[in-house]
């Protein structure tokens, strides 16, 4: 990173406005959190890497965002002695709004092995571990919207045939922004070790806003690409752009 990008990260670190947090348990004794609105100025942010789209960065309209989805390869993660902890998850809020209705899986670094299952969560309540699954795993993930505040989440491992479907009821949710994101989960003293996972590659994102479906980079609306960094403006999860179709990107680790 140059010194210029590394004062604009320090700078922008510095007038973050704080984080929501959310439960997220990580089995072994450990409890993680997750902070859901990255709380940095745009294209930064403590604990997400990836891309999240709303009608406008900065004064995104509610209630228009009914849909997002994506395919990945869960990713093998690597360590060392040490626990390191990494998500990959799409979902509808958390960018410009105090909620998340979120799915995905979770790659980490036991001290001595990878761990690795798929999850689902809605804010404010907490995770809920739906099963297990293997790196190398070919996932299809979706959020939907059905009104009233309830939610359809459902994720599908096609790799080793599992299909969860749940419906789940937040009645705060704003309907903001739609997010593809790898993540460092939190605990309670702030973020965790982030586990090298490699690369993360998500295709087929798309969204639906204001009731127009397309891909992160429609037109009809505007997208946010953001770099994962430490407090100190280190580069731990760089996002790649976007392909042609706007519908693939992947997240590349780079440090813990």
């Amino acid at each position: 990173m140059d010194s210029a990008r590394a004062l604009v990260v320090a700078l922008a670190l510095s007038l973050s406005l704080g984080f929501a947090l959310a439960s997220h348990s990580a089995g072994a004794g450990q409890t993680e959190t997750r902070r859901l609105h990255p709380g940095l100025r745009q294209g930064y942010a403590l604990n997400w890497s990836g891309y999240s789209a709303q009608t406008s960065l900065t004064s995104p309209a509610s209630g228009v965002v009914t849909d997002v989805k994506a395919t990945w390869t869960v990713p093998t993660v690597t360590g060392s002695r040490s626990r390191a902890y990494s998500s990959v998850w799409v979902g509808i809020d958390g960018y410009s709004s105090p909620t998340v209705e979120q799915i995905g899986t979770e790659q980490d670094w036991t001290g001595r092995t990878g761990s690795y299952y798929a999850w689902y969560e809605m804010y404010p309540a907490g995770m809920h571990t739906i099963g297990r699954v293997y790196p190398g795993d070919t996932i299809n993930a979706e959020v939907a919207s059905k009104g009233g505040g309830t939610f359809m989440l459902t994720i599908t491992d096609v790799t080793h045939p599992l299909t969860y479907t749940t419906a789940q009821v937040n009645s705060s949710a704003l309907l903001q922004s739609a997010e593809w994101i790898a993540e460092a989960p939190s605990s309670r003293f702030g973020v965790l070790p982030l586990a090298n996972f490699g690369t993360a590659t998500f295709t087929a994102a798309q969204a639906t806003i204001s009731g127009h479906v397309g891909t992160i980079s429609d037109s009809a609306w505007a997208n946010d690409a953001l770099t994962m960094v430490t407090s100190g403006g280190t580069v731990k999860a760089l996002p790649s752009g976007l392909s042609a179709g706007g519908s693939s990107f992947s997240v590349a680790w780079k440090h813990n």
